[in-house]
């Protein structure tokens, strides 16, 4: 049986013609079609501006060095997320203080209240796996500690609280268009979404060497710029995004009620969000077994995360405590395959193996 893979990222003869005339216009990097599209993702996100960058790692590296974070400063940030939150805060010399996760696999706001110290200056909550963060306990700790709050919505283009887009309830927030995301280029990219005018300002002139024109540098930056091919075929599925999210979404319901009934922990949605399924994680103290007999199945699976942040080698020297539940989450979680490309009988597959494996 042909293998069935983690994800599988859109590409047809739309988005083709829209990078054969990208090719055609000779003008690639920061030209017309970056313009349009960083009108169109802040007009979808509902906020003033909209900057492209080479990746969601540079945009958040840019937006804490646009806010201001210095040497001494702390910033509170999940553990259980991709590596690269983390890096951006420790290259722009602050203090990443790795918090636990709640029961969505997000960043716990009480556990974050406990480690805020007179140094916190901001809060980083990290939409995992398509899954808001509860923003309104969020919003509210920020308020109380006179923190900042920088959205990392890399896995969640799209999702929204309370009916309002992720990525426009922060002082800023980022975007990752990597393949497998929910709104994918076809290689690395991100974006800096914010109404800050200033942080918008300095991110521009940071991203393109510190320059304000072409031959005057107001300050060190570097070359973060994005292409005009990867911003012309994601003109072509921004305006997909919300249909590519419902078919996530399907897919996922399929899933939960094809493994209902197993010894499985199911993702579950947060009251108030609306979830997009950028992964679909479940849970079993047999994963890694589980996984093999997968793989043997020709059914590609992942861990997101088996090594959680603080406890990777590059940020021993913080010194992390110890976060009993993210510890406890990583030894358990598997992702199975979805994104908007996949079919139903794939996912239908994937369950009968699910449950074949579980003798059922």
């Amino acid at each position: 049986m042909n293998p069935i893979p983690l994800s599988r990222p859109p590409v047809d003869d739309e988005i083709k013609r829209a990078v054969l005339a990208a090719i055609d216009s000779r003008q690639y990097i920061l030209g017309p079609q970056c313009r349009l599209l960083e009108g169109e993702l802040a007009r979808a996100t509902g906020v003033p501006h909209a900057l492209l960058t080479s990746s969601g790692t540079a945009a958040l590296w840019l937006t804490l060095r646009s806010l201001g974070v210095k040497a001494g400063d702390e910033v509170l940030v999940p553990s259980h997320t991709a590596f690269p939150t983390v890096e951006a805060i420790c290259l722009a010399d602050a203090t990443p203080v790795f918090v636990d996760t709640d029961e969505f696999y997000t960043l716990d706001p009480v556990d974050a209240e406990a480690k805020a110290t007179p140094r916190t200056v901001g809060v980083v909550p990290v939409h995992l796996y398509g899954q808001p963060v509860d923003l309104a306990a969020i919003e509210d700790l920020a308020s109380r500690l006179g923190l900042w709050v920088l959205e990392d919505c890399a896995q969640a283009n799209g999702a929204t609280w309370n009916g309002r887009r992720v990525g426009s309830f922060g002082r800023a927030a980022v975007f990752s268009f990597y393949p497998s995301k929910n709104l994918p280029a076809m290689g690395d990219g991100g974006a800096i979404l914010t109404d800050d005018d200033e942080v918008a300002a300095r991110c521009l002139r940071l991203r393109d060497h510190g320059r304000i024109d072409k031959n005057v540098h107001a300050e060190v930056g570097f070359n973060l710029r994005y292409n005009e091919l990867q911003a012309a075929a994601l003109r072509v599925l921004l305006p997909r995004l919300d249909a590519m999210n419902d078919r996530r979404r399907a897919l996922a319901a399929r899933y939960a009620e094809g493994l209902a009934g197993l010894p499985l922990v199911l993702p579950a949605e947060r009251a108030s969000a609306r979830h997009v399924y950028h992964l679909f994680v479940v849970r079993t103290s047999r994963r890694d077994d589980l996984a093999a007999f997968l793989k043997r199945h020709g059914i590609q699976t992942g861990i997101h995360y088996p090594v959680p942040t603080h406890r990777q080698p590059a940020v021993e020297r913080f010194a992390p405590p110890s976060l009993p539940r993210t510890e406890r989450l990583v030894e358990e979680i598997l992702t199975l395959p979805l994104s908007a490309g996949h079919e139903d009988a794939e996912i239908d597959r994937v369950v009968a193996t699910v449950r074949e494996y579980f003798g059922d």
